[in-house]
């Protein structure tokens, strides 16, 4: 069963970070491309960060550089979102996402195939 479980999530002040973690199960993550996605209330998903099979990074949205980052352990089958600096409008919902397609990268047409769950991250004061 593929599945992928979002972790780490929390209620955090402006200025501090987490670490959010995506655990995949019943396939090899680093065989795919996986993404980072938020949804704040009332708005679209976005795309936050994304790391290609070959292990190339792309950010999919401007108001994360320089603050977020993406990186996977494979021994681990996990991806991570690095996120500092946070600020009031991180506030969203955070899903990660695979492309069951092998050797997918982050600008090909792959559908992102599988989805978590969603992990919760509020930044209030």
């Amino acid at each position: 069963q593929l599945q992928l479980v979002e972790s780490g999530g929390d209620l955090v002040q402006p200025g501090g970070s987490l670490r959010l973690s995506c655990a995949a199960s019943g396939f090899t993550l680093d065989w795919y491309a996986s993404g980072w996605f938020r949804q704040a209330p009332g708005k679209e998903r976005e795309g936050v960060l994304c790391i290609a099979s070959n292990g190339g990074t792309t950010n999919y949205n401007d108001s994360v550089k320089g603050r977020f980052t993406i990186s996977r352990d494979k021994s681990k089958n996990t991806v991570y979102l690095q996120m500092n600096s946070l600020k009031p409008e991180d506030t969203a919902i955070y899903y990660c996402a695979v492309k069951h397609r092998y050797g997918s990268s982050c600008h090909d047409k792959a559908d992102w195939t599988s989805w978590g769950q969603g992990t919760q991250v509020t930044v209030s004061s």
